[in-house]
């Protein structure tokens, strides 16, 4: 997502990017990559826990990932809150957390989410995987954390999954939208809710109002790798917010994302964007 964001918004240093990695080869890979895509990476280095890598299995269109999360597991809101780190979480306009970092550390949510209600920026977050939702620990983060955040994704499976653990008793995605917009709020902006439906058009609920959003449908044939869709979405969306576009081109600029990475082998793209924000 955070690479996506910076290609679409074609300004270098535009966007930082915190975790953990091992002091290894891998490490080293994967911050020269975003350093080459203009990412500021400031990863925690865990020396004794090597990086985390992820197998990704593709037939067809269809895939699998399997991940060992090592280092990236190991991830301290000590180190955000380190002097030079504080300055960009207190500096950044917009913060996004996968929701895959409540396994991690809740506490580094707390503190990001937090600093955002109190400097008046943007707090995100992803729902990221149903399973999130059903381990009762990890669902609690995302309960303590939604009245704190602004702008939630989602795709369909997750966003009924929230609903079958709340017992809403309702697979109807406007309906789930819609109360998850309405979902209390500790800030004074109204919670935006973006739920992807695959090639089906992405649902967006603001203070219970539902708005549909066509994605770019391609023939199954230029379907090379359907890996990182639907963070790809996310990383356009959050550029065109970036630029404080309204919402319906947020999501316009999400399914151009996602539609150039699903031709391309890996979350991969072109040197610049044809897509102008």
């Amino acid at each position: 997502s955070i690479r996506v964001a910076q290609w679409m918004l074609q300004e270098p240093g535009a966007t930082a990017y915190m975790g953990c990695v091992g002091a290894d080869e891998n490490g080293a890979k994967l911050k020269a990559a975003c350093e080459a895509d203009g990412v500021n990476a400031m990863y925690m280095v865990d020396k004794a826990t090597p990086t985390g890598t992820c197998a990704t299995l593709v037939v067809s269109v269809e895939r699998s990932l399997c991940t060992n999360l090592d280092a990236a597991n190991n991830y301290k809101v000590e180190h955000c809150k380190e002097p030079e780190n504080g300055k960009v979480v207190e500096g950044a306009k917009i913060i996004y957390s996968a929701g895959f970092f409540a396994t991690v550390s809740p506490d580094s949510i707390k503190a990001a989410s937090r600093q955002k209600a109190q400097d008046g920026g943007i707090y995100c977050m992803n729902l990221s995987a149903p399973f999130l939702m059903q381990v009762p620990p990890f669902k609690a983060v995302f309960v303590d954390t939604m009245p704190y955040v602004d702008f939630l994704f989602g795709n369909e499976t997750e966003a009924q999954t929230w609903a079958e653990t709340e017992g809403w008793e309702t697979t109807d995605l406007e309906f789930i939208a819609m109360r998850l917009s309405l979902i209390p709020s500790a800030k004074k902006s109204k919670r935006t809710v973006v739920i992807t439906q695959g090639c089906d058009p992405a649902i967006v609920c603001v203070n219970g109002l539902v708005t549909k959003h066509p994605v770019i449908v391609l023939p199954k044939e230029k379907l090379v790798d359907t890996n990182g869709a639907g963070d790809a979405y996310v990383g356009g969306f959050l550029a065109g917010l970036v630029k404080g576009l309204p919402v319906a081109d947020c999501c316009k600029a999400g399914a151009y994302s996602a539609s150039v990475i699903v031709q391309r082998s890996g979350c991969t793209f072109p040197a610049k964007p044809e897509y102008k924000l």
